[in-house]
Parts: structure tokens; sequence; C-alpha cells
């Protein structure tokens, strides 16, 4: 077992151990000695398209994702291919290793990969994973938040991952980290073709449909940036709800297995939660109890996820399902997914498995996975925005207060997204929320100027201002600057 040493695309020296550790569906791979990175070598020859593929890959799009102003955000995001080498007639690709935390730990999986797939199944959550390894509904929200955001970045650079499955993306829900891996395959239209058509589960209805159809043929649908935004609501879906948007109690083809396949997920493609066609709800009494409750829609329904997520999810699985240009795009998901953030309340059941819940709009807010209610005041802060000045209208955008909640400069100003872009100042909190001596309220903390415009006066940095029902408080003159309208619910 000995150490080779290879020339890379750019010059740079690398060294692997001869020896396969491990061997996926086309590549084997080996250590580095430092088992800081791992070297992929192709099983099959890759002609001269795909060679200049994967040169652009750890070249050209490399450097205008990772090398450009904030390029270090994506690092975490993305297990991207760093060089290109070839050794023995085969072609390979230097990629960093995963991080620590996409291994499990402790427990029966000791040191596996945390792969997509044991997060997103009922079955394997319930059955295997133990309670720290699980997450609660936020972190797992969190988690959908980092995908959506590097597949707007991939989208944004004109590439389509081609492959977006729990298999190509590593998740760790209990710190709702997530990264995307197997980006060699990435696909450029009208220059780089895909290699797969997809997984199973997150293949898009119309390839699907066409995927019998000759390569050359004008009719067939291939991977691409629309093909990508199916699979991503997919995977929304199923890290939220634990179950799969299309796989219901509808049988197509009852003598043939693969014809019935390809039609539920093809041309037949029916959500399972669709609002006036319930033909395709899954059958609840042929269900292991390891699949429930998070297998019975009825119990556990897609608009539990709030106003956003739900109308997301409508787009995505009813007007997008067979119309791919109506699909949501990442960039939807990714700010539906941090509105939704704000709609959060921890649940008071200190032994419920999903810890958080969405508050759904009603004067008796409830944690719809353990049933326990929310007793006592609580406040609703509705946003209002001015298209003009001294004229304020809503913004159908709402934050749940809950006691040590913070308040941050994305909620201040509509002019500051919670993205990547954001900076380091613009991360730290301004204010804070504490249920004191009967009374919710909320602390300036760092906002010059922060009016409590139902008493009009000035709240300076460290006064607080009393949250009551119907207080209006405006929380920055600039430009961009919201009206908060409180609302108490009375649980």
């Amino acid at each position: 077992m000995g150490i080779v040493k290879v020339k890379a695309s750019d010059g740079s020296t690398v060294e692997f151990i001869d020896e396969i550790f491990s061997s996926g569906g086309m590549k084997d791979a080996y250590w580095t000695p430092d088992k800081k990175e791992v070297v992929l070598f192709f099983r099959d020859k890759q002609d001269a398209n795909s060679r200049d593929r994967l040169q652009n890959i750890v070249g050209t799009y490399r450097d205008r994702i990772f090398n450009m102003v904030g390029g270090d955000y994506w690092r975490d995001l993305f297990c991207w291919p760093t060089k290109m080498v070839d050794w023995n007639g085969k072609t390979g690709l230097v990629v960093p290793t995963y991080h620590a935390h996409f291994f499990f730990q402790d427990g029966p999986f000791k040191g596996k990969e945390k792969e997509g797939k044991w997060f997103a199944s009922a079955k394997l959550c319930n059955k295997f994973l133990r309670p720290e390894d699980k997450g609660t509904w936020l972190t797992r929200i969190h988690m959908c938040i980092r995908i959506a955001r590097a597949v707007k970045r991939l989208h944004a650079a004109g590439l389509a991952h081609s492959d977006l499955s729990y298999k190509n993306v590593l998740v760790d829900p209990s710190s709702g980290k997530a990264c995307i891996i197997d980006c060699d395959g990435l696909v450029v239209p009208g220059k780089y073709p895909p290699d797969v058509v997809g997984t199973p589960d997150f293949i898009a209805p119309e390839v699907m449909q066409t995927r019998t159809l000759k390569l050359g043929d004008p009719n067939r649908k291939l991977p691409s940036i629309l093909t990508d935004r199916h699979a991503l609501a997919v995977l929304i879906y199923m890290y939220l709800f634990n179950r799969h948007p299309l796989r219901g109690g509808k049988v197509h083809d009852i003598d043939d297995p693969n014809k019935d396949e390809e039609l539920s997920m093809g041309a037949k493609a029916l959500f399972i939660e669709h609002p006036t066609d319930r033909s395709n709800r899954p059958k609840i009494k042929s269900m292991a109890p390891s699949e429930l409750p998070q297998g019975d829609p009825d119990k556990l329904p897609y608009k539990i996820a709030g106003p956003y997520l739900k109308s997301l999810f409508d787009k995505a699985f009813i007007d997008g399902l067979h119309d791919p240009m109506k699909r949501p795009t990442a960039n939807e998901w990714e700010e539906a997914l941090v509105k939704t953030t704000d709609l959060m309340q921890p649940c008071k059941n200190t032994k419920c498995g999903y810890g958080w819940f969405v508050f759904d709009n009603t004067t008796q807010p409830r944690c719809p996975f353990c049933g326990t209610a929310y007793h006592g005041q609580l406040p609703v802060l509705n946003f209002y925005y001015s298209p003009s000045k001294g004229k304020f209208i809503p913004e159908n955008y709402r934050l749940m207060v809950y006691d040590k909640q913070t308040l941050y400069s994305w909620h201040v100003n509509r002019f500051i997204m919670a993205n990547e872009k954001i900076t380091a100042e613009q991360l730290k909190p301004v204010g804070d929320f504490h249920f004191f001596n009967g009374q919710w309220i909320l602390i300036n903390r760092r906002l010059d100027s922060l009016w409590d415009k139902t008493d009009n006066k000035k709240i300076e940095i460290g006064q607080a201002v009393p949250l009551t029902e119907g207080r209006k408080i405006l929380l920055s003159t600039e430009d961009g600057g919201r009206l908060i309208v409180v609302q108490l619910v009375n649980g």
C-alpha cells in the first residue's frame, strides 16, 4: 500500500494512498495521506466533452463561486472538486472530505455518512435514529434554507445539478447544516448534457414521461434548472414531513410495477394532498406503525408549514407539477423558509420530538405534532412598509414573539435580506423580547431611530417599549424602515 504522486491540472502535486477505501456508482475513492481530501477516479474513460466539463468545474465555475467576494460562504454548502488528475489512464478529481458533523457521532450508525435518506423517511427516522440525531422542526427549516441557498447559487451561475436527491445532499438536522455533494455532473444547457436522468423519487415528471425516447429526440426532456426545481421542492417536503409528495395510494397499472412507477411519477403524477382530487391519498391502513404519524397527511397536513411554504408547495406540486415554468425558484424557497422561521413558536411540551411549530394564525395555537396548547398571551408583530413618505401598507409578513427572542436588522429594514450577502454587522441582534413583570416588552439594543408611534416618543438604546394590543412601533426612520402593529393572541 504505497503513496502515489501525480501532477494535477493546476500544476500542483497530489498524493494519495494506493488503496480504494470506497466505491460509488461511477467512481472509486482514495484517501490523501492526511485524510483532508479524497481523490475520486472514474472507472469509465471520460470523453473529450466530459473532460472539458470537469476542467471547467475545477476551474472557471469554481472560481466564479468561491473566488469572488463572499466566496468563503459557499465552502460549507458545497463539497466542490478542487483539482483534476490523471493516473493509469483514468481521470480523477480531488475533493475535500466532509465535515465531521455529516457523520453519525454515536449510536448504531457511528461513523456512517448522514445521507439525506435517513432524515427524509418516516420509517428510517422513527425506527433507527436517536432523538438527538433528528433535530427540531426549526433546525430542519434552517437545513432547508441552506439547501435552497446552495441551489440558488448554482442556478445563478447558469448551472443545473441534474441529480439533486437525498443521496447527493448531506444533512445534519441537529445543527441545521447541509452540503451538496457530487458536483461533477453539472449541466450547462447547450454545452454539457446530463450524465444521468436523476434519482428515483426526484426525477421530474416530464423527464420520467419521456425517458424511453431516443437521446436525440426533440421531445425528450432532460435534467435542467427546471427539473432541479422539482427535486428541490421534493427534498424540502420530505425533510419537513418525512413522506413523498407523489407516492400515494393510487395504482395506475396493477400488472406491471415498472409501468405503474413510470405513470405515478411521470404522466399521471398527482400530489398526495391535492385539495380537490383525493384519489392519490396514502392508504393509512396498509402502513407500518413506524411510518406514522408522518405518513398520514390528515394528521399532519402540509398547511402546518405555514402560509408561505404552503403556497410554494401548491405551486410546485399542483400548478407546476406538469408545467415546469410555474415551479418555484430556489430563491422563492429560500425567502419563504426564512419568513417561516419568523412564525415559529417553541412547543411548551419539553418532550415534544419536534420542539417548534409554526403559528397557525388562530386564537388557540397548539403544537400540531404533540397537541400541546399554548397558554398565555402571545404577541404577533404585523409588519407594514412605506411605499411613500407617511403612508404604510401591510406587507403579508409577521414576526411571532417568544421570551428572549431577538430582533434583527432584516426585520427592521425591508431592503436588508437574510441571505448569504448579509454582513457581520447586520447579523448582530438589534433588540430582544422578554416577558417581564407580567408584560411583553421589546428592549432596544442598537437602533438609533426606534419610535413608539402610539405614545409618540423615541425609545433610546437600552430602553424598552411595551407590546400592548394595537401599539404601533416604528423600527427605523430610514428608507425601507418598517412599522410594526402589535396583535395579542390569548392562548
